[in-house]
């Protein structure tokens, strides 16, 4: 990448966090400012993370068991327990899985096998993303969104499952409420196809971007339900059948 092209994508970076701070939103980017391809988008992401201070996890996800997992980080300032209270604008939701990491995995030569990974996992919790946007309408696929932290807006994590490691994930089953009211509930609805693959895959394929995975960071597998948008001053709630339940409030 040439130092003008360096100059563009922090533009871009800066275009996407004015849009956040302000609200201002953006329809789309201007063309020179969209990323051409992945290691584009990885470089704004990187930008668009830093403005908002230390790494605490990343947000992993695949859209089917083939598909390669893509995934991007997730800023410390905006993970917090559940029983928050949070801002938002868009005010998108997902009910998800997560982990935290009780181990450092740093890159090495040898890949991590999935054992060594998932004995590196110091607990499992159910967690809610919100997703937030600097677009009007923000489509995940467009490397506008994908750059924007993939649409990244805050991390909140229940209480540990002591037991995770007999969980069948592919029989859990999730309801997800706002204000009472049940909006989804689906069984095994994962869309990785296997969740317990994409900590292996941050781990090996993800260390060259990640620097390695560290204690105390979290990794949240991807949506159980799709993308809800809850309302201001709504009550969002996740309840996994065996991982336990989450809940947050909307300013």
């Amino acid at each position: 990448m040439t130092g003008s092209r360096e100059s563009i994508l922090q533009d871009t970076a800066n275009l996407l966090l004015a849009a956040r701070r302000t609200g201002v939103t953006l329809a789309e980017l201007p063309a020179e400012n969209t990323p051409a391809d992945l290691s584009e988008i990885w470089f704004v992401q990187g930008l668009v993370a830093a403005a908002y201070g230390p790494i605490g996890g990343y947000k992993i996800g695949a859209p089917s068991l083939e598909a390669t997992p893509s995934f991007a980080p997730m800023p410390a300032a905006w993970i917090a327990p559940g029983g928050s209270k949070i801002p938002g604008r868009y005010r998108g939701i997902e009910a998800e899985i997560a982990f935290l990491v009780g181990k450092d995995l740093p890159p090495r030569s040898t890949p991590y096998t999935r054992d060594e990974v998932l004995a590196a996992m110091a607990s499992c919790h159910p967690a809610i993303e919100v997703l937030e946007s600097a677009f009007t309408e923000p489509v995940l696929s467009n490397p506008g969104p994908q750059s924007d932290l993939q649409t990244h807006g805050g991390f909140i994590y229940g209480s540990a499952y002591p037991d995770w490691r007999s969980i069948d994930f592919s029989k859990e089953n999730v309801v997800l409420s706002i204000d009472g009211v049940v909006r989804v509930e689906r069984t095994g609805s994962n869309t990785s196809g296997d969740l317990l693959r994409l900590p292996v895959y941050l781990a090996n394929e993800g260390a060259a971007r990640t620097g390695g995975l560290r204690a105390g960071q979290w990794i949240t597998t991807g949506s159980w339900t799709g993308l809800i948008l809850a309302t201001a001053d709504s009550t969002v709630d996740a309840q996994f059948s065996t991982a336990g339940r989450v809940q947050l409030f909307f300013a």
